[in-house]
C-alpha cells in the first residue's frame, strides 16, 4: 500500500519520528530492559520521562512558574465538570459564563449545569449554525465578576477558531484548547486555566494536560470533593495521585521533543499557516465547485470543513480520495460534506496531495 495521508480529526496523525522512536523503545527503553508500558511510574526512568515532559511543555508554551502543569485522565470531557467544581468557590451564589461556539462548548455547559446552580451564556453562534466566532464586543457577561469565562478555542466539528485571545481582566479565562494547543503561540498569562485532550496535537488519547494558575488551586477546601476531581491533590502529588497514563505521557514527551526540533511553536505556526492557506485557497479558487461554510475571519487552521456544490458527488469524492491515499476526510455526521484536519504533525505534502486531488476531481466532474 502506498503512503496514507491521515486527515483524521482525532485521534490524529503523529509525527513519523515519534512513531519510529516509540518502535525502537518498545521492548527495551534506553537499556532498562523494560518497556515504558511495564515499568513502575515511581521508577527513576519513568520519573525522568514525566519530569522532562513537563519541562518541555513549559519551555515550548512559555508557561510561567506560578502555573501548575498536570497530566490527568478522563479526557477533556472530565474537565467539563472539574473546572466548575474547582473554580467556583461559592456554587450557590457565583455564576460561571460560557461562550457557545459548537458541540464541545455546549457539552461543557451541560456538565457545568449538573454541578452549579448558576450558569450563563455570554455569547453564542448557534443561530448561525456555528459558522463564526462571536466578537468579544458581542459578549454579555452575567455581571462584573463571574467565577470564570469558558471558551473553546477551536471547534473541530464546525471548523471555527478564535483568531484573538479574549481580554477578561481579572476574571479567570478558561480554555478548552484540545484541538489547537501548540499550533500557535499563546500568552498563558491571559488564562486562568487551559486544558487539552492530547489526541490532536500532543500525543495519543489517554492523557489530558491541565495548565492552571496556582491561586485557582484549592479554592474550595471545605467542599469535600472526590479526590480524583480536586486539582489540589493532583498538584501536591505531581500528577501521581494514582497511576498516571504512563505510556501516553511518554509519547507526549516524544511529540514535544519533535516540536522543539522543528523550531518550536513559532515554526509550527508558520507551517500551519501555509497548509491552511493552500487548502482554503483551493476551496475559494474552485469557482464554486467547493465551498467552506465558515466565515473567513473565523476559519480554523486545524479543521477545514468543505462541501461540494453538487452534494450527489460527495460519496464519489470520498471514495476516490480514499483510493488516492487521502484518509479520514468524511465530515462529522452532524455537518456532512468533507473535513480535512491539519494538525501539527500532518506533513505539508499531505495538503499538497489533497489540493492536487481536489483540482483533478473538479476537472473531471465540473
Amino acid at each position: 500500500m502506498g503512503r496514507i495521508h491521515n486527515f483524521s480529526a482525532g485521534p490524529a496523525v503523529l509525527p513519523l519520528p515519534v512513531l519510529e522512536q516509540a518502535r525502537d523503545d518498545m521492548v527495551d527503553y534506553k537499556g532498562s530492559g523494560l518497556s515504558v508500558m511495564e515499568m513502575s511510574h515511581r521508577s527513576k526512568e519513568y520519573l525522568e520521562i514525566i519530569t522532562n515532559a513537563e519541562a518541555l511543555l513549559r519551555e515550548l508554551m512559555g508557561i510561567p512558574a506560578n502555573y501548575k502543569v498536570l497530566f490527568l485522565q478522563g479526557g477533556a470531557t472530565l474537565q467539563f465538570a472539574m473546572v466548575p467544581m474547582n473554580l467556583v468557590d461559592d456554587p450557590e451564589n457565583q455564576t460561571a459564563d460560557y461562550v457557545i461556539t459548537g458541540a464541545w462548548s455546549k457539552k461543557a455547559l451541560e456538565e457545568a449545569r449538573k454541578v452549579l446552580k448558576n450558569t450563563h451564556v455570554a455569547a453564542s453562534s448557534a443561530a448561525e449554525k456555528f459558522t463564526r466566532i462571536p466578537r468579544q464586543d458581542e459578549w454579555q457577561l452575567s455581571g462584573p465578576r463571574p467565577a470564570f469565562v469558558h471558551i473553546t478555542t477551536n471547534n473541530t466539528i464546525y471548523g471555527t477558531e478564535y483568531s484573538y485571545t479574549p481580554d477578561t481582566g481579572d476574571i479567570p479565562l478558561v480554555a478548552d484548547a484540545s484541538s489547537n494547543i501548540l499550533s500557535r503561540p499563546v500568552d498563558v498569562n491571559r488564562f486562568g486555566l487551559i486544558y487539552a485532550g492530547a489526541q490532536k496535537n500532543l500525543g495519543p488519547s489517554g492523557v489530558t494536560v491541565v495548565i492552571v494558575r496556582e491561586d485557582l488551586v484549592g479554592l474550595r477546601p471545605n467542599a469535600n470533593l472526590p479526590v480524583m476531581l480536586d486539582y489540589k491533590p493532583h498538584v501536591e502529588n505531581g500528577s501521581m495521585l494514582n497511576t498516571p497514563p504512563t505510556y501516553a505521557i511518554y509519547i507526549l514527551g516524544l511529540v514535544l521533543q519533535w516540536v522543539k526540533a522543528q523550531g518550536g511553536v513559532n515554526a509550527i505556526e508558520t507551517r500551519n499557516l501555509r497548509k491552511a492557506e493552500k487548502l482554503y485557497g483551493a476551496i475559494d479558487g474552485s469557482n464554486g465547485f467547493y465551498a467552506c461554510p465558515v466565515k473567513v475571519d473565523s476559519r480554523s487552521r486545524m479543521n477545514a470543513p468543505f462541501i461540494l456544490a453538487n452534494d450527489a458527488l460527495t460519496e464519489t469524492f470520498l471514495a476516490e480520495a480514499k483510493k488516492a491515499g487521502l484518509s479520514q476526510l468524511k465530515g462529522h455526521r452532524s455537518v456532512g460534506g468533507m473535513r480535512a484536519s491539519m494538525y501539527n504533525a500532518l506533513p505539508e505534502e499531505s495538503v499538497d496531495a489533497l489540493v492536487e486531488f481536489m483540482a483533478g476531481f473538479a476537472q473531471r466532474n465540473g
